[in-house]
């Protein structure tokens, strides 16, 4: 069983590496050469030019092939891979186009595994415990009031007036920004149609609480059911979301307006013509520390006062073993690639596990990669 990992991006490496240390046999595609040989030359030879057709023309059966290339890429290589009867891993959401080939890929016996990254990735399995855990408490009742919060953010370690710093392309940050979100609030779906219309604060119980600004991402809505929410319960609150240093809304405001007044081909150009100038005033120096913060919350009431509440809570940053990013969403791309080679997941496509077993396994692993990772019951508190 080969690995075919392809891109050797930022937030690829540590993973990568990881796979081919332990002597698994990978099989390494880059569409820069000179680049994948810098990232892991040091440790193996088999190292290729991303081309599909030579892609394809060496892919076997049983083989996987990991994406960590840019989204355009996951559903064709996920389409290549069954075609091969080979499996497929990455770490994007899993996209509509992706979804659609649930039933081949079942049918076929393959693992089609997204979605296991740090967000999305981590984060599902904080919540699949957090929700397993209450799940087998005593404080259960039809009465009660469940609100889930999943906030997660890069941001740097060290503040820059523009509180933020880029480890990828600041387009795609641009982009997303563009993009509205759903969740619910109050018992009811709370739409928002730009970010910037409902950025809150939050206070992140770290080892010492720290307050940051956060506001809904994308559709937080299919994952109640994702994450294997009893259709009887009474949702108040869900949402995930993006967490960002206190004053980044302030820093953005000019980003936000202009944003706003962008569309078509002309507004594509002038987002490029941003990344572009924010990649060179604000990307990360080499050996700069990053930092990553990810909470996941479930709190439970009835008749307004808490009866359950916990805290699955995460806080790490850039070290001599390279960023926290980069450690934080190819290491669980690696625990997938390898519960794949192990036959521990089903078939057809899926996210990061809910399996208790295997979650707290990647969890007790994903704990040396973080300066602090903790569940906090805020009822023992």
């Amino acid at each position: 069983m080969t690995i075919h990992w392809c891109g050797t991006g930022l937030s690829a490496v540590p993973g990568l590496r990881r796979l081919i240390e332990a002597k698994k046999d990978v099989c390494v595609w880059n569409r820069t050469l000179e680049k994948a040989q810098d990232a892991v030359g040091d440790i193996t030879e088999n190292i290729h030019t991303f081309n599909f057709v030579a892609l394809e023309n060496t892919v076997s059966q049983g083989d996987i092939i990991v994406s960590m290339l840019p989204g355009d890429w996951h559903v064709p290589l996920a389409k290549l891979a069954i075609s091969k009867s080979a499996h497929f891993v990455s770490s994007s959401y899993i996209s509509p186009e992706m979804r659609a080939l649930n039933t081949k890929a079942s049918e076929a016996g393959l693992c089609l595994v997204n979605e296991v990254g740090l967000d999305p990735g981590i984060d599902h399995l904080m919540a699949h415990i957090l929700t397993e855990d209450f799940r087998a408490s005593e404080a259960q009742d039809e009465e009660n009031a469940l609100s889930f919060v999943s906030y997660c953010g890069g941001i740097p370690k060290t503040p820059n007036p523009f509180r933020y710093k880029f480890s990828w392309s600041p387009a795609g940050v641009l982009k997303a920004l563009k993009s509205p979100s759903k969740s619910i609030r109050d018992f009811v779906i709370f739409d928002v149609s730009h970010p910037w219309d409902a950025i809150s604060s939050y206070k992140a119980p770290l080892s010492i609480p720290e307050e940051f600004e956060v506001y809904p991402n994308r559709d937080s809505l299919p994952f109640i059911e994702q994450y294997k929410f009893d259709p009887n319960w009474k949702v108040k609150e869900f949402v995930r979301g993006t967490l960002r240093l206190n004053g980044w809304a302030e820093a953005w405001a000019p980003v936000f307006e202009e944003l706003e007044l962008l569309s078509g081909p002309e507004g594509d150009e002038r987002i490029q013509e941003m990344s572009n100038q924010f990649w060179s005033e604000n990307a990360y120096e080499e050996g700069e520390p990053d930092r990553v913060v990810l909470c996941v919350s479930l709190k439970v009431e009835k008749e307004g006062q808490s009866v359950w509440h916990k805290t699955y809570v995460m806080d790490a940053w850039g070290d001599a073993r390279g960023t926290a990013m980069a450690r934080l969403v190819s290491f669980p791309v690696s625990f997938a690639v390898e519960a794949v080679m192990d036959g521990a997941l089903e078939p057809g496509i899926q996210a990061a596990p809910s399996n208790l077993s295997l979650t707290k396994a990647w969890m007790d692993q994903i704990g040396n990669l973080a300066q602090y990772l903790q569940i906090i019951d805020h009822k023992r508190r």
